[in-house]
């Protein structure tokens, strides 16, 4: 299945929820926005959400300083 992750084509196996794809970044533990073909996926929902092909997904990760 093909997507667009953060402007790149990527190519993944389907089905793949939010939360793998988040994971298989090496993001699992980190703080992260993620935007699905321009909607806000809240976090809560990441396990729900299925990634699907042609999918343009967007994930930030947020970072401290000061």
């Amino acid at each position: 299945m093909q997507i667009t992750l953060n402007g790149e084509p990527l190519e993944l196996p389907s089905p793949l929820s939010l939360a793998e794809l988040v994971d298989r970044q090496g993001l699992r533990d980190a703080r992260v926005a993620v935007e699905v073909n321009g909607a806000i996926a809240p976090r809560s929902q990441h396990h729900c959400v299925t990634v699907q092909p042609g999918d343009r997904i967007e994930i930030v990760r947020a970072l401290g300083g000061g």
